[in-house]
């Protein structure tokens, strides 16, 4: 006969080995009442020796808990995503939680799929990526219902939840403002700017010129589009409409092609900022199309720090993002919420880093030196 399977071995067979109760058993098995030092140890000793798996989903029904925290996360392929998730799952294991993931691809009726599967496996909170930031009653309902909800990078308008985020706008804006000090006036942004209730890029920027704009209610790339405007602003220089890229999709090739109009123009810009990193890599796929040399031909700072620009000759300049910690406080929260924790919705806003490296070149007249190698300061103080 073959050997029982571990996941057929009961807390009774358990309690046999060890010459106990099946209640002693439970009660040491599940982390519950009291039980001696020498008893703890001998139950311990036979689940170990007998290979025993616990039920999760019994044990669920009798503490009301399945130990999960679910993710919707919004691309898993993108390096962005990879990193949030590993400071969530870290966080989550040394705490005895597992952790489910879930891909969108940015579309909500994704979402509202994959909130309505974790839900199904009873996951004891949620953290979402949203990919509406104004129509989520999935999410409302989910809260509704009990289940804990931290948003990352991006807040859904009126959500009664927790939010972890990065300050977009202040690092777009003091990375542009890097490239004006360097004596940059033609600066050019390639970004996704797909989904706005502002609808043209015409109609945002007047709306940011008469101060009717909340950045938080905003997509990241829109967000970004932000803080370029407000260090064109703060240098008193006018906005050229035609240097703002709005591609309209996650998509290398249209970046790049984008891109290519920038750097294709009779007056071309001398400076490039792309919001994020498959914007990046677009930009840099234009540029080795047009055989343009970085930093003399055209400088370069990216949001998102991916490997290849540290190992780019010269290197990139990027805006970094401290995306460990974006998950691990995400997770923190999550599981403090599912401890109990009923105080008013946190949001927690993290500051990104602006690395310097070698992409942007000092043009004659400016306050920066002709090349930007250096240190990598904060984005603010």
């Amino acid at each position: 006969m073959a050997p029982r399977r571990p996941d057929k071995i009961t807390i009774t067979d358990v309690a046999r080995h060890a010459g106990v109760s099946t209640a002693t058993a439970g009660r040491v098995l599940g982390g519950y009442g009291y039980t001696s030092t020498e008893v703890r140890d001998r139950v311990r000793a036979s689940a170990e020796a007998m290979g025993y798996r616990p039920n999760l989903l019994a044990r669920s029904l009798i503490t009301g808990r399945t130990k999960t925290i679910g993710v919707v996360a919004g691309d898993i392929q993108s390096p962005f995503y990879a990193s949030m998730l590993r400071g969530i799952s870290d966080v989550a294991r040394t705490e005895g939680f597992g952790v489910i993931v879930t891909n969108t691809d940015e579309r909500s009726d994704r979402e509202i799929e994959a909130v309505q599967l974790l839900l199904e496996k009873q996951v004891d909170g949620l953290i979402v990526a949203p990919s509406d930031l104004l129509n989520s009653p999935h999410l409302h309902a989910a809260i509704e219902g009990g289940c804990p909800v931290v948003q990352v990078d991006r807040i859904v308008a009126g959500l009664p939840a927790d939010s972890v985020t990065v300050d977009n706008r202040g690092a777009a804006r003091d990375a542009v403002a890097h490239l004006i000090a360097a004596g940059h006036r033609r600066i050019g942004i390639v970004a996704e700017l797909e989904r706005s209730a502002y609808g043209s890029v015409a109609a945002f920027v007047r709306a940011v010129e008469d101060d009717r704009v909340e950045a938080t209610a905003l997509f990241p790339s829109w967000q970004r589009l932000y803080g370029y405007l407000d260090a064109h602003r703060s240098a008193g220089l006018t906005i050229e409409p035609a240097f703002i890229a709005r591609v309209g999709e996650y998509s290398v090739a249209a970046g790049k092609a984008e891109t290519l109009k920038l750097l294709d123009r009779q007056q071309r810009v001398s400076a490039l900022f792309t919001a994020d990193g498959l914007m990046s890599a677009a930009a840099m796929d234009a540029i080795t199309t047009l055989e343009m040399a970085i930093p003399t031909d055209v400088s370069l700072v990216c949001f998102d720090d991916l490997d290849w620009m540290r190992f780019a000759k010269p290197g990139i300049s990027a805006v970094v993002q401290p995306l460990l910690e974006l998950g691990e406080t995400a997770a923190s929260t999550v599981l403090s919420r599912i401890q109990g924790d009923t105080s008013a919705s946190r949001h927690v806003t993290l500051l990104p880093q602006l690395a310097l490296r070698g992409s942007v070149q000092g043009l004659p007249g400016s306050l920066a030196s002709a090349r930007d190698d250096g240190p990598s300061p904060p984005t603010r103080p």
